[in-house]
């Protein structure tokens, strides 16, 4: 079957210690900051990663709206993807560019007030801008609701022809926020017939690797993704840290290609450490450690509410109507 793909680590969480600070805008950087965001890619190419994705993860006109970006939805992602193409094109061996694209934060009616067409259109203008930079394939991440997924790779295939995928974050009971099992979105992706699909983000390592798992089992000829939190967050002083050491990485990547996943990476607190570390067990240059996939904080503070506080985590949920 030979070696999984290597995807990247986390961009919001590397940008953050960078020098992003909570409440800006991860897109703005790529014009104002783009050796930053250039030195995030070419890191994790590096450390040996096959696929790196752009820095548009909050691209779409609704998240940009948040920061008054609505109307540079086009040049914003052209500019992620064209520092991420940068990055890839400066090695000899083939590196992937992928479009990251994240939910939009609203809800879809009758629960909320965005249409399908209306999301359908937000992922295909972001679709647009993302092509134009260059990417290789669009990246659906961090998504909870089917019929957002539905509408966004409806809209994505109105303009492009190129491959998509989709990876949902599995959080409560291993459901997504919107209470779908895995085999549900696997049953429902199949339908879809996108190129590949899988889990990111989540509550913790042993409920990703049990989301994939079960995708595995309901749907074992397609491409399962896998790219997870490095373990759980923590507050440290004034600061953020991950629970997952690149050891506890290396692991979890092990276990995930003994069971068939094809694509492997990170998601928050994943830096270019951890994947140089995954990429070593993977290619089996190093002996795997034999750890365990963590299932909560060690400190004792619950996963969900540990999240709750990550900088990274709160760009993702639904935005909250404002105060009057």
């Amino acid at each position: 079957m030979g070696r999984p793909v290597l995807a990247d680590g986390g961009m919001g969480t590397s940008l953050f210690a960078l020098g992003l600070m909570s409440g800006d805008s991860p897109e703005r950087w790529n014009l104002i900051e783009p050796e930053r965001v250039r030195a995030v890619h070419e890191g994790y190419i590096a450390a040996g990663s096959d696929v790196v994705l752009t820095n548009s993860f909050g691209g779409n006109s609704y998240r940009l709206k948040l920061h008054a970006l609505e109307g540079d939805v086009f040049e914003l992602n052209r500019a992620a993807a064209g520092l991420a193409r940068e990055a890839a094109d400066q090695v000899e061996r083939p590196v992937a560019v992928a479009g990251s694209m994240g939910p939009t934060g609203e809800l879809l009616q009758p629960m909320g007030e965005l249409t399908s067409e209306g999301c359908a259109a937000a992922y295909a203008d972001q679709a647009k801008g993302l092509e134009a930079g260059g990417v290789d394939v669009f990246w659906l991440e961090t998504l909870s609701d089917l019929g957002e997924v539905e509408a966004a790779v409806r809209g994505v295939r109105s303009v492009s022809t190129l491959p998509i995928v989709v990876t949902m974050s599995f959080d409560t009971n291993g459901r997504t926020m919107m209470g779908l099992t895995a085999t549900d979105m696997a049953d429902a992706l199949v339908a879809l017939q996108v190129d590949a699909f899988g889990a990111n983000c989540g509550n913790n390592l042993a409920d990703t690797e049990a989301a994939v798992a079960q995708m595995r089992q309901a749907a074992p000829d397609a491409t399962i993704i896998c790219k997870a939190n490095a373990g759980i967050p923590q507050w440290k002083g004034e600061g953020l840290e991950y629970s997952g050491s690149p050891e506890v990485m290396a692991a979890h990547a092990h276990r995930l290609q003994a069971i068939g996943v094809r694509i492997i990476g990170g998601c928050c607190g994943s830096a270019s450490e951890h994947l140089a570390h995954m990429r070593r067990v993977i290619d089996g240059d190093l002996e795997a450690p034999d750890l365990p996939a963590p299932s909560g904080d060690p400190a004792g503070e619950s996963p969900a509410s540990a999240e709750a506080t990550s900088p990274q985590r709160t760009r993702r949920g639904r935005r909250r109507a404002p105060k009057t």
